[in-house]
């Protein structure tokens, strides 16, 4: 059964829905490691997740394999009894052990499928933490759902972000405003499929503009690769404060980075009245030109030369690799802002985007057109790209096995990327990481050019490598 989605006023989008009770080669990553990955961008922070041993373990196994870094995570350890009789003891337990041996500045306590279906009340249960051990204050406590039955990696990031700002951010009183106050200062709000690398791009040009980026949460102080002075951390090294987030309504402006996160941008102007301005994936011409200019309304200054001749090297890009680019047939299968980025920039070079598969729906699907969408896994994907004789696909490491299978190569989009070193941290955002992805791309298109076959007129004929009606006898003869 198709389900028929109003993109735009007059446009109208055909999203195929999933028929299979089961996936068979997983493209989505779970809500619960997206809302932890979300806490782990908090400074001095630990992801409380509730559910079993093993539900951590797989999450933390995913992290370690991606980032090639300790990630501090912790767990409520339900078990057989507590799944059936009820496990907000293990709630309570968990963070009052966590406190006295960590001292934490934050718990992110997030929810998996098991305690959803049990139907834990986890708001209940801090509150009870609350009650019981008032002397742990000073660490704060957020508590958001993520059953990991719905929703995806994207969505359940963006549900963690919004219960950051609810938890962390005091709301503007009607007759004293605080917008403003910190006339230099910015808030970010970043998307779930930001790197590191993305978000350092994101603050070097917020302070190219003499401005102060308040990136919430921030994976480039948490999970950027760096060596820590300390053998052992059981919290987050790096990252946002607590303290930092809190001053979020005293902003000058919001920027929501990320169309999943459009809905945390709109809430904070609702709640502090700070102003909100929305981007995607900061990708292509269009985009990050959006980006800058906003950046020079807001400070009052001009764009910086060396943007400018970023954005000329961009376009000299565009010239070279859309020959290699133009009419190549592309399979894509990600979170719904990293499709729809790729997919944007893909048509803008020309190219046809001929399989799209997300795992499932999102906002940056809105603003899409002509491709057909599909939520599915990456079988759907694969027989839609050999029906459709795709020629690269682009996705996570969970789709070389469908590459090898489809015979074309693969570009490594996305979470997670665990079959090569130092994929989280690629660039994506800006004119150069744009100009370099454009490039990849390209050398890819030039790498699949196969020999042609030698031409032979159309009056001859080929028999064991002699022309037909032709002897070396003949030749010898003359």
């Amino acid at each position: 059964m198709n389900n028929v989605v109003n993109m735009e006023p007059g446009k109208t989008e055909v999203i195929k829905k999933r028929k299979k009770a089961l996936s068979v080669s997983p493209l989505k990553t779970s809500q619960t490691i997206g809302g932890a990955l979300a806490v782990l961008g908090v400074a001095r922070a630990v992801p409380l997740m509730h559910g079993s041993q093993g539900c951590t373990a797989f999450a933390k196994v995913f992290f370690v394999r991606h980032f090639r870094e300790p990630v501090p995570l912790q767990t409520t350890a339900m078990d057989q009894v507590s799944s059936v009789m009820g496990a907000d003891g293990n709630i309570v337990e968990a963070l009052k052990v966590i406190c006295e041996k960590s001292a934490p500045a934050l718990i992110g306590l997030v929810t998996t499928g098991l305690a959803e279906t049990q139907g834990a009340d986890i708001k209940r249960a801090v509150g009870e933490f609350r009650r019981q051990y008032p002397q742990f204050v000073s660490t704060a406590v957020m508590a958001v759902n993520t059953p990991d039955f719905s929703g995806s990696f994207e969505s359940g990031f963006a549900i963690a972000v919004k219960g950051l700002l609810q938890t962390l951010v005091p709301a503007a009183e009607a007759d004293n405003p605080r917008a403003g106050l910190r006339h230099k200062q910015v808030n970010v709000l970043c998307g779930a499929n930001l790197s590191p690398t993305d978000l350092e791009f994101v603050a070097e040009s917020i302070e190219s503009f003499g401005l102060r980026p308040l990136l919430i949460p921030d994976l480039s102080g948490s999970l950027d690769g760096h060596l820590s002075d300390e053998p052992f951390s059981p919290v987050t090294t790096g990252g946002v404060s607590v303290a930092d987030i809190a001053t979020a309504g005293e902003s000058l402006a919001t920027l929501a980075v990320g169309e999943s996160l459009h809905n945390c941008g709109q809430w904070l102007e609702k709640h502090t009245t700070v102003p909100t301005h929305c981007f995607g994936h900061l990708m292509g011409l269009d985009a990050v030109d959006q980006w800058f200019h906003t950046l020079s309304q807001l400070s009052g200054q001009p764009v910086p030369n060396r943007w400018i001749r970023q954005r000329k090297q961009l376009q000299d890009a565009m010239l070279d690799t859309h020959f290699m680019i133009g009419l190549t047939r592309v399979a894509i299968a990600s979170d719904p802002d990293m499709l729809a980025a790729f997919t944007r920039l893909l048509q803008g070079m020309g190219a046809e985007v001929v399989a799209a598969v997300v795992p499932t729906q999102g906002p940056a699907l809105k603003t899409l057109s002509g491709v057909q969408l599909q939520i599915g896994d990456l079988e759907d994907l694969e027989a839609v790209a050999a029906a459709e004789d795709a020629q690269i696909l682009l996705t996570n490491s969970h789709g070389v096995e469908s590459a090898e299978r489809l015979g074309i190569p693969l570009f490594r989009i996305g979470f997670p990327q665990y079959d090569v070193v130092g994929g989280f941290q690629r660039c994506w955002f800006g004119y150069r990481a744009t100009s370099q992805a454009l490039f990849d791309l390209a050398n890819i298109v030039l790498s699949q050019h196969h020999e042609l076959e030698p031409y032979h007129s159309c009056y001859s004929q080929k028999t064991d490598g002699v022309k037909a009606g032709f002897r070396p006898s003949d030749a010898s003869a003359h």
